[in-house]
């Protein structure tokens, strides 16, 4: 029996709310675009980097790479101390680069997909949603400026990030 839209943007709220993995963050972000938009990619990986505090993340064309700024999660996370807000900066920093992964380049575009994706799942007044019209960097408004986010430290590539059967060699 398949479930109706409001049951499904109530189970996709409570997977985003209980994510405690940028896996299972990613696993909420799929399950909308494939339930919104009908479309699906796989195999994708996920690295952390410290990048400017103004580039949240991004896709790297033709790869499966997702750089996904460590740095301004970090920052977030210390400030607001609400896995809630966390969850939802992350999950649109990555339902942009995955729309993009799936082909679509052009920033508008990505923006408008981005928040018709959050709308259909979430509910106009979740936070998701807002994040997507306004801009995830509304997060950051009461955040005194940081010093720059060059700390030397390596990217990191999430492991178990997105679970597969199938392997590239």
């Amino acid at each position: 029996m398949s479930q109706s839209e409001p049951e499904k943007t109530e189970k996709f709220r409570r997977s985003l709310e209980a994510a405690a993995t940028y896996a299972e963050v990613w696993q909420t972000v799929k399950d909308t675009v494939d339930f919104t938009l009908g479309k699906r990619r796989g195999s994708m990986m996920l690295f952390l980097d410290d990048l400017p505090l103004q580039l949240g993340a991004y896709y790297p064309v033709g790869t499966n790479n997702i750089v996904l700024n460590r740095a301004l999660v970090e920052i977030v996370e210390a400030a607001l101390s609400s896995k809630r807000l966390v969850n939802a900066l992350v999950y649109n920093l990555l339902l942009h680069e995955y729309l993009h992964a799936l082909g679509e380049l052009s920033e508008t575009a990505v923006k408008q997909q981005v928040v018709l994706v959050a709308r259909k799942c979430f509910g106009e007044k979740n936070i998701v949603t807002v994040l997507a019209r306004k801009s995830p960097w509304i997060l950051l408004r009461n955040i005194p400026p940081v010093a720059g986010s060059a700390s030397g430290r390596v990217m990191q590539i999430v492991k178990n990030f997105e679970k597969t059967d199938k392997y590239i060699v």
